[in-house]
């Protein structure tokens, strides 16, 4: 079995040296890393090319920035010429530290699975310990239905993931429309084997200023367009044909409750048993029943009602 590393990387200078140093110290050691430079204008690719005399690099340079999505579809597509149905990705971002067994651990762990994800200690900008648990910290569910999946909602973290390469057959070409590779990938994992979570903490996830990719700063107007984009690549994409009857009459109601948020004040009451009916797939983070009675009235709510109303912005 062969382990393949996935790196995106972006004016990564200050924190990248110690990333690589972290998968220099792996206990089981990786095959091919391929980096994608994602138009970086500082020393990040100095850093990457120094490094390849410890570690087994394939750099990939964009002359200008396309994004986070765009420079792991790459990667992965390079990933999908050298690699049988049951080796190894694991993604990588470039400011993180990885538990010196990470690799060895999710490789036995695995399993038949087509992919498993872990939990992290989080650092700050510094490399302080800040949390002990990023799963317990976010309030990640540990398992989610595929329909809570197709709302948008997504309980995986992209480098705290472990998954067969067989997966890519179904999860490349990534459609230009869906925001974040993981939450694609993910999604493509209950099509086919399933994915699951491990217990390990197996990465010192940092959290500072300038972290590349996150939903921190959007509104909730805009996470919802955001959940309806998302939707709609799902739906034009081949995978939706792989999904159960359920989940795509699942998903194209969810669209259509979106859209229609979107263009009414109010929704109609005949809503009703559909919201209630769903409402563990639309709001699966709510565990309490007086939150999720607030939450199926709310879904009532227009965008523009909701914006006046309540200030939602």
């Amino acid at each position: 079995m062969k382990i393949c590393i996935t790196l995106a990387t972006y004016n990564g200078e200050k924190y990248l040296s110690e990333m690589l140093e972290s998968l220099v110290q792996q206990t089981k050691s990786t095959d091919v890393i391929i980096a994608v430079d994602d138009g970086s204008k500082d020393s990040t690719c100095e850093i990457l090319e120094r490094y390849k005399g410890k570690l087994p690099l394939e750099i990939t340079r964009f002359e200008k920035n396309r994004g986070h999505r765009a420079a792991f579809s790459t990667a992965l597509e390079k990933a999908a010429t050298m690699l049988a149905d049951d080796d190894l990705i694991f993604l990588a971002d470039q400011d993180d530290i990885w538990a010196p067994n990470k690799l060895e651990v999710m490789s036995q762990k695995i399993g038949e699975r087509s992919m498993i994800f872990g939990d992290a200690e989080i650092i700050d900008g510094e490399g302080n310990i800040i949390e002990k648990s990023w799963r317990k910290k976010a309030g990640i569910v540990e398992h989610l239905s595929q329909c809570a999946l197709l709302t948008g909602y997504t309980n995986v973290t992209g480098c705290m993931v472990a998954f067969k390469a067989g997966l890519l057959k179904t999860a490349l070409p990534i459609p230009q429309d869906i925001p974040v590779h993981d939450q694609w990938i993910t999604l493509c994992a209950t099509a086919e084997n399933g994915y699951a979570p491990i217990a390990d903490k197996v990465i010192y996830y940092r959290i500072h200023e300038s972290n590349a990719i996150g939903e921190g700063n959007k509104t909730w107007s805009e996470k919802l367009q955001t959940n309806l984009q998302w939707a709609k690549a799902v739906r034009g994409s081949d995978v939706f044909e792989k999904l159960p009857d359920e989940s795509r009459r699942f998903l194209d109601k969810f669209i259509q409750f979106l859209e229609l948020r979107f263009s009414h004040a109010l929704l109609s009451p005949l809503w009703f048993p559909w919201i209630v009916r769903n409402a563990r797939h639309i709001y699966p983070q709510v565990t309490s029943a007086p939150k999720m009675i607030g939450r199926i009235l709310f879904s009532f709510v227009g965008v523009s009602t909701a914006k006046k109303l309540f200030h939602k912005k």
